[in-house]
């Protein structure tokens, strides 16, 4: 099984960043090193939350701790997640940086949690900043939304044809574009490398709690294929629908032997 370090936010309550992706790759038999860079009571969406960052500087501690107890030194993947300011964004830079160094075959995922539609922005602007100009160029994968993917390119991502360019553009080795615009109430991810561009189709549906983005960023993260980390998260949804919170735990019977979901061609499926 891999060993994985991911940087993100936690919650005491409820299943988004850490506390989303961690327990899943943990009943998937993986090893998660965790790195909080916001404590909070709960999902932000909810009207009563505490808690706020947790300092940079602590941070760049734990990093040197874990590292001389040797826990750093043979990860299998690096994850970052949402990082609240710019300081966070240039600690995560930091610590790719080192941690190509200890384990250089290590891919790293970053998972650009800025914003999402219709709500916008919901990190520091300047933040945004950061993540784009600095920790961006670093991913091996990206995993943007349709409001990400916008935002990080300022190209139109209405279309699928859209989307597929704006990802191109990054020119990283490749992008999981979540939240695509399909037609007939479907929606799912479009994986675009630079050679080719696989939708992956799943259902849409509007009763799903928060943490769907953590739980595939993490899954990837873990080495799992796009189809099939969609066919883990698809069932993990559909258990969870009309609930506060994913059910990560009550529902691991069914999500955990989810087949995967094919790929095809965006071409194929779409027409075009």
């Amino acid at each position: 099984m891999a060993h994985i370090l991911i940087l993100s936010s936690w919650v005491a309550e409820g299943h988004v960043g850490l506390s989303a992706g961690a327990p899943v790759l943990q009943v998937l038999g993986h090893h998660v090193t965790q790195l909080p860079t916001v404590i909070l009571s709960n999902h932000l969406g909810f009207s009563i939350h505490a808690g706020g960052p947790v300092p940079v500087a602590q941070l760049d501690d734990m990093l040197v701790a874990l590292e001389r107890n040797g826990w750093l030194g043979r990860l299998d993947a690096v994850q970052t997640g949402y990082l609240p300011t710019p300081d966070h964004v240039d600690l995560a830079v930091r610590m790719v940086e080192r941690l190509r160094k200890l384990s250089p075959s290590a891919p790293v995922l970053v998972d650009p949690i800025i914003g999402d539609a219709p709500e916008g922005l919901y990190v520091d602007a300047a933040a945004g900043h950061a993540l784009r100009e600095r920790l961006l160029p670093l991913a091996d994968t990206l995993t943007p939304n349709l409001f990400e993917l916008n935002w990080l390119t300022g190209l139109p991502t209405g279309t699928p044809t859209e989307a597929i360019a704006a990802a191109r553009s990054l020119h990283l080795p490749r992008v999981l574009v979540t939240s695509p615009p399909l037609p007939g109430g479907q929606t799912g991810l479009i994986e675009v490398t630079p050679g080719a561009a696989m939708l992956h189709p799943a259902p849409r549906h509007p009763d799903v709690p928060s943490g769907t983005g953590d739980v595939l960023a993490a899954l990837v993260a873990s080495g799992v294929s796009p189809g099939q980390a969609l066919g883990h998260l698809t069932t993990l949804v559909e258990a969870s629908r009309g609930l506060p919170h994913l059910d990560i735990a009550g529902s691991a019977p069914r999500w955990r032997a989810a087949a995967a979901i094919p790929g095809r061609s965006v071409e194929e499926v779409l027409g075009l």
